[in-house]
C-alpha cells in the first residue's frame, strides 16, 4: 500500500527522470521533488550530435519530458536551473541553489536518488580556454556548437577522441560540409573494442574524408590571429582547425557525494549494492556517475550509458517503493552500437583485451557471413567476433561490424549472455528466416557451429595472432586468389585438389589452413584430419588476416 514519503532527485535525465516516473506509478502518495541544474530535466544525450548535424533539425524532438509534463502527468515537482550543493546526512536534508536567483533552500528527504551523472574531461592543457574549444553533453552545449559553426562559417573541426561521440561527431560534420580531423592517443578508435573488429571503422573514416592522426596526444591549444586555432600534439605537429570538440570521455559528477561521506567504489564511482542502496541506506544511486558489476566478469566497473541507467533507477524507486521487494540489478554487460557513415560497429559483454585484463581464460571464434543470404539483393557481409569459455563454452561477449544486420546478431547474443547460454546452445537457436532478413543457418548458428566443432575436437582453431611457428601453412583458396592476395609462406593447395595432394603434406608437422573466411578452410580440417593429420583451421581466413594485419591489406601480393 502506498505510504506519504518524500523523495528527493538529485539531477533528471535517463536515471533521475526514469526513477522519478517509476516511484509515481509505484506510490501514488509520495512527495517526490527533481532538482536539475541544466535546462531540460529528459531529453536524447545519445541525439546530440546528429542535431549538430541537422540530421535532427529541430530542438524540440530532443526533449523528452519538460516539468509541466512531469507535473500533469506524474504529479511530480522538477526544477531545472536547481544545483543541489550540499547533502547533509544526519539530518536527512540537501542545499540547493537557484541558479537564476542565487538563493539556497533545504529541502529535507525520506530518500534521495543521486543521478548526478558526468561531466566531459577536459584536460588541463595550454589553451585549454582559448575561443572554439567545446565539449558536448547536453542541449545547451549542442546549441552552442551549432550557432558557432554558422557564426563562423567553420569549415574544419578537430575532434580530439575516437569514442562513440567523436565519431558520431565526425560524420555529423562530414554531412554539413565540414572537413575532420581525428585526434586519437590509441593505434584504434572505439577504445572498448578489440582492434581488429574496428579496422573496418578505419576505412570507412578515410573513405569519407575523415584524416585520424593514431597514437597521438594534445599538448597545447594555441589561438591565431585569423581566429583558428593550432592544435599542437606530442610529435611536435600542429593541426589547424576553425573549431575544436573534445570528445575525450567523461568522469563521473561525485564531488558533493564525496564530501558527504558516501562511500566511493575503487574505480571513484558511487558504490551501490544491487539494490542500487550507496552506504547510506536512506541514499540510492543511478546511473553515468554509479560503479556497479560486469555481468560476466563480477569486476568493478563504470559505464556511462543509457540503457544502465535506466534500469538502475528501475530497481532503485522499486525498492524505495518497496523495501521488502526482491529486485535487483544484475549488472551491465556494455551493450552498445555506433552508426560510422555506412557501417554500423556493436558490442555486448567483454572484448578480448578486458578477459586478457582480468585473466580469465577464453576462447574465440571470427565469421564473416552475409546478412541475410547472398542471392537477395542488399547482402553485405559482417564482420562477427565471439568470445567464450574454453571449457563449458559460456558466452563472454561479441563484437560485430558491417553495413546492415549488426544490430540483430549483437542483441540475440545479449540475450545469449544474460541467458548464461552456451556456443552449443548458439547451435540450437531458432532465429526468423526469410531471404530478405537471413539465412535457414543464421550467423548466429554458424558462430555456435565453429565454436562447438572445436570444443568437440571436430575442428581445432587457431588465430593469426597466435605465436605459433607455422611450417605448413596451406591457402585452399583458387590459384586465382592466392595469386592477388596470400600469407607469406603460404603453400598453394586448392580445396578441389586436397584429396589427390594429400602426399605434398607432411604428416609429423601440424598443419595450418586458411581460406577466405574459414569455410573451406573447414572442409579442408576435415579432411586432412580424417586422414590422419594434425589440422587446424585459421579462424575467419584471409578477411581476418587483413584486419589484424591492416598493413598487408595495401599490397596487391607478397
Amino acid at each position: 500500500m502506498s505510504k506519504s514519503i518524500k523523495i528527493v532527485i538529485v539531477g533528471g535525465v535517463a536515471g533521475g527522470a526514469t526513477a522519478a516516473a517509476r516511484l509515481r506509478r509505484m506510490n501514488e502518495l509520495a512527495n517526490i521533488k527533481v532538482f536539475e541544474k541544466g535546462e531540460h530535466v529528459s531529453y536524447a544525450n545519445c541525439g546530440l550530435p546528429y542535431y549538430i548535424g541537422n540530421t535532427i533539425t529541430n530542438q524540440k524532438d530532443l526533449l523528452l519530458a519538460s516539468p509541466e509534463l512531469f507535473r500533469n502527468r506524474f504529479n511530480v515537482t522538477v526544477k531545472t536551473k536547481h544545483e543541489v550543493k550540499e547533502i547533509k546526512r544526519d539530518s536527512k536534508f540537501v542545499v540547493v541553489k537557484d541558479l537564476e536567483k542565487g538563493t539556497e533552500i533545504k529541502e529535507d528527504y525520506d530518500y534521495l536518488v543521486l543521478a548526478t551523472g558526468a561531466h566531459p574531461i577536459k584536460p588541463d592543457l595550454h589553451g585549454i580556454n582559448s575561443e572554439g574549444i567545446f565539449t558536448l553533453r547536453n542541449v545547451k552545449d549542442s546549441d552552442i556548437i551549432k550557432t558557432y559553426v554558422a557564426e563562423h562559417q567553420v569549415k574544419k573541426v578537430a575532434i580530439v577522441g575516437g569514442g562513440f561521440i567523436g565519431l558520431e561527431l565526425a560524420e555529423s560534420l562530414v554531412h554539413r560540409g565540414i572537413g575532420v580531423e581525428i585526434i586519437e592517443r590509441l593505434d584504434q578508435v572505439m577504445a572498448p573494442f578489440d582492434a581488429e573488429m574496428v579496422e573496418e571503422i578505419h576505412k570507412e573514416l578515410s573513405r569519407n574524408g575523415v584524416k585520424v592522426n593514431f597514437k597521438t596526444s594534445v599538448t597545447a591549444f594555441e589561438k591565431q590571429s585569423d581566429g583558428s586555432l593550432d592544435v599542437k600534439t606530442d610529435s611536435n605537429s600542429k593541426i589547424n582547425a576553425d573549431m575544436v570538440i573534445l570528445a575525450i570521455g567523461v568522469r563521473p559528477d561525485i564531488d558533493m557525494i564525496k564530501a558527504a561521506g558516501i562511500e566511493l567504489g575503487s574505480l571513484g564511482g558511487i558504490k551501490t549494492n544491487e539494490r542500487m542502496q550507496t552506504s547510506d541506506p536512506y541514499i540510492y544511486a543511478v546511473g553515468d556517475s554509479v560503479e556497479t558489476k560486469d555481468f560476466v566478469t563480477g569486476k568493478n566497473v563504470i559505464i556511462p550509458l543509457a540503457n544502465p541507467a535506466n534500469r538502475q533507477a528501475r530497481v532503485a524507486a522499486d525498492n524505495i517503493a518497496n523495501p521488502k521487494t526482491s529486485t535487483k540489478y544484475r549488472g551491465v554487460q556494455g551493450t552498445a552500437i555506433c552508426k560510422v557513415f555506412d557501417y554500423t560497429v556493436a558490442m555486448t559483454g567483454n572484448s578480448e583485451k578486458a578477459l586478457k585484463r582480468n585473466n580469465i581464460q577464453y576462447e574465440k571464434v571470427y565469421l564473416h557471413p552475409f546478412n541475410h543470404v547472398s542471392y537477395y539483393p542488399g547482402a553485405h557481409k559482417i564482420s562477427l567476433k565471439v568470445l567464450f569459455d574454453p571449457k563449458s563454452g559460456k558466452i563472454f561477449g561479441a563484437q560485430a561490424c558491417g553495413v546492415d544486420g549488426v544490430d540483430k546478431r549483437i542483441d540475440v547474443i545479449s540475450m545469449a549472455i544474460q541467458g548464461g547460454m552456451t556456443m552449443g546452445d548458439l547451435e540450437e537457436v531458432e532465429l526468423c528466416y526469410s531471404p530478405q532478413y537471413g539465412s535457414a543457418k543464421d550467423p548466429i548458428n554458424v558462430a555456435g557451429m565453429i565454436a562447438s566443432n572445436m570444443l568437440r575436437g571436430d575442428q581445432p582453431l587457431t588465430h593469426w595472432s597466435a605465436d605459433e611457428k607455422r611450417e605448413q601453412l596451406i591457402d585452399v583458396r583458387s590459384p586465382e586468389e592466392h595469386s592477388a592476395f596470400h600469407v607469406p609462406n603460404s603453400k598453394n593447395i586448392p580445396l578441389p585438389e586436397l584429396r589427390n595432394r594429400l602426399s605434398e603434406i607432411r604428416k609429423d608437422l601440424p598443419v595450418y589452413v586458411y581460406c577466405a573466411v574459414g569455410q573451406r578452410g573447414y572442409y579442408a580440417t576435415r579432411i586432412l584430419r580424417l586422414n590422419g593429420y594434425d589440422a587446424r583451421n585459421i579462424s575467419g581466413g584471409v578477411t581476418t588476416y587483413k584486419s589484424v594485419n591492416p598493413v598487408a591489406d595495401l599490397k596487391n601480393k607478397f
